[in-house]
């Protein structure tokens, strides 16, 4: 299973617009790092697919949101709750790593909800 992938145009509707969260994987196709963490985000987004949505985002064909957000390194996860930036994590991390970062955050968007 692949990532859903996002673009400048359509960043508005699939991430700030989401009633989920949305962890985005800001990526790129030459990147080694972000071809290995892809497995890791596309199984996190099978098993949390009911509080979590995760995407991504190629940072040289969508240069306007990769600026916006000030992604400087690939990968970069930024996870967005209501529209904002709640956490980033840069770098691969195992998957239970990646998962207690975002749990707060999963947690607290739940009771806000």
């Amino acid at each position: 299973m692949s990532l859903t992938m996002t673009t400048d145009a359509a960043f508005a509707d699939d991430v700030l617009a989401s009633p989920l969260p949305v962890l985005v994987e800001f990526t790129a196709e030459w990147c080694p790092p972000c071809k290995k963490i892809a497995p890791v985000l596309a199984q996190i987004a099978q098993d949390e697919k009911d509080r979590l949505r995760v995407v991504a985002l190629d940072v040289d064909t969508n240069p306007e949101t990769t600026l916006k957000y000030q992604v400087l390194g690939m990968p970069t996860m930024a996870l967005f709750v209501g529209g904002e930036i709640v956490a980033r994590v840069m770098g691969i991390r195992p998957r239970g790593a990646l998962l207690r970062e975002l749990e707060p955050h999963l947690a607290a968007a739940k009771t806000s909800a």
